[in-house]
């Protein structure tokens, strides 16, 4: 940890601004050798930015080969006092104190760009922290392939579990692909875990838009949509210091509207890049599927919220900006029941986009029926046209049995990604990084089956694990043990009893 030196901080003596309203400490000084530079911005980040540093100090990278840039955006704690005393003890650690509060990352982490000094640049915000191989796993990446840009793991940490954040990222390693082949890549936006080459930066003019929200998103989709080559890794590179967060929570309507302004400025400034259509479907679909429909609409914000005029209003701005795309963006949707939610808006229809979104959030045992052998789900709101929304993808549990000295698990996948199933996976309830795959084996029909030596299974760490089948790269499918039926308008269900017998019951649909 640090020390105080002999004289404390004092601010009036110590700082002298410059013209642009800044001030540097240890600028020019960092070791020409540096391999990366870690770019943190920070404001009142007192509590957690001695961890953040040392987090980098302490990387298996040697820490005279990293210039470690942090702009305080004003701080009013004892922020300023913690990086000058970190800065007196090491001179790549370059400190950058702003004259007034800027209102966002954007201004600190653009000077730390003007800053920099290495080939690479990588950032992280001041209250996460990095894995001590996380800096080292990217750059080596980065020197051994020639790519533009590298990413890794996630981790997100609150007070009751570890998460994966972003998960297609780093669900498995790439090198030197388009970051059109990564599934999903435009999904997660934020600037942990990744690292890229400074010239890139500097070549395109890349910096962030000054913007309160979705700053780090236009800033990435720049990067990643000049990119010629990237990589992804599985070795964790961060952990993200989150405190639990409460969807139910009234607090984050009070943003909703600022933020989706911020979406609808990127969606605008994606438009009018005029990408080539295919690569613009990629992005818009996140900016419009996903930031648009899933975050405004099926939040418990929406359904909470007394000024349902005001969502609509910013929906409505979405599609008048998408009216001008050359493609119907819905086309790209991946789950069919936004796509659903986006018409039932142009019906006009608010009472039923209200009720679906009620009725998917608060459902819990939504039931399936399979027609032309594809899966829908039942909505017992709906009569007519909406009654059976298709589902990207449900696999339905057959048989599992121990036969000798194996586990036979059988079950039958139907949807749109059946060739793209690739493997059955145990991932720890405990640890989410501990995971153990097995082959699936799948037929022209969608039928599938694992076969496991109980050695293997005997192998494996006493705990809880979560199953699922693994399929489009990244993507979880849990496997269902469905028993019950939907015939002719008739749920017929099987079911244990409380004394494991089997029951039977049959009920009318609504």
């Amino acid at each position: 940890m640090f020390g105080f030196g002999k004289r404390k901080f004092n601010e009036e003596k110590d700082v002298r601004y410059n013209s642009d309203g800044y001030f540097v400490k240890n600028s020019g000084v960092t070791p020409s050798n540096s391999k990366v530079t870690v770019i943190t911005p920070v404001y009142n980040a007192a509590p957690f930015l001695a961890n953040t540093i040392e987090s980098v100090i302490n990387q298996s990278l040697q820490f005279d080969s990293i210039e470690y840039i942090l702009v305080d955006d004003r701080s009013t704690d004892s922020s300023r006092e913690i990086l000058w005393d970190y800065a007196k003890q090491y001179q790549n650690i370059v400190i950058v104190f702003l004259k007034e509060n800027s209102g966002s990352p954007s201004k600190p982490r653009n000077l730390g760009i003007e800053l920099a000094s290495s080939d690479y640049i990588t950032f992280l915000d001041a209250d996460d922290r990095l894995e001590p191989e996380g800096l080292e796993a990217l750059y080596s990446i980065l020197k051994e392939t020639g790519d533009d840009y590298a990413v890794g793991k996630t981790m997100k940490e609150t007070s009751k579990e570890q998460k994966i954040i972003g998960e297609h990222q780093s669900v498995k390693e790439r090198r030197s692909v388009s970051p059109y082949e990564v599934p999903n890549m435009f999904q997660h936006l934020a600037p942990n875990a990744r690292m890229m080459r400074r010239q890139l930066l500097t070549d395109h003019n890349i910096r962030f838009p000054e913007m309160k929200f979705a700053e780090d998103k236009q800033f990435f989709i720049d990067v990643l949509t000049h990119c010629k080559t990237v990589s992804t890794t599985r070795q964790v590179v961060s952990y993200l210091n989150r405190l639990d967060e409460n969807s139910e929570s009234l607090t984050k309507q009070t943003d909703i509207f600022e933020k989706m302004d911020s979406n609808i400025k990127v969606i605008e400034y994606v438009k009018q890049k005029n990408l080539p259509v295919e690569e613009e479907k990629v992005v818009m679909n996140r900016l419009i599927e996903f930031d648009s429909v899933t975050r405004l609409f099926e939040r418990q914000h929406f359904l909470k919220s007394k000024n349902k005029k005001g969502y609509y209003e910013k929906f409505q701005q979405v599609l008048d900006i998408a009216h001008g795309l050359r493609y119907d963006f819905t086309d790209n949707f991946f789950y069919p029941i936004n796509k659903v939610i986006c018409q039932l808006f142009i019906q006009k229809d608010y009472t039923g986009l209200e009720a679906l979104v009620r009725w998917n959030r608060t459902e819990k045992y939504k039931q399936y029926i399979i027609k032309d052998n594809m899966p829908y789900m039942i909505v017992p709101i709906f009569h007519g046209e909406f009654r059976h929304i298709r589902v990207p993808m449900i696999a339905l549990f057959r048989n599992g049995i121990f036969e000798g000295d194996i586990y036979k698990l059988e079950a039958q996948v139907f949807g749109d990604y059946t060739d793209s199933v690739s493997e059955l996976v145990f991932r720890s309830r405990k640890n989410v990084n501990e995971e153990y795959t097995f082959t699936f084996h799948l037929d022209n029909g969608g039928n599938t089956n694992a076969i496991i030596d109980t050695k293997q299974l005997n192998s494996l760490p006493t705990g809880s694990y979560e199953m699922f089948i693994r399929y489009n790269g990244y993507r979880k499918l849990s496997i269902l043990k469905q028993e019950q039926v939907v015939f002719e308008n008739r749920l017929f269900n099987f079911y244990s009893t409380i004394n494991s017998n089997l029951g039977f019951k049959i009920s009318n649909l609504p």
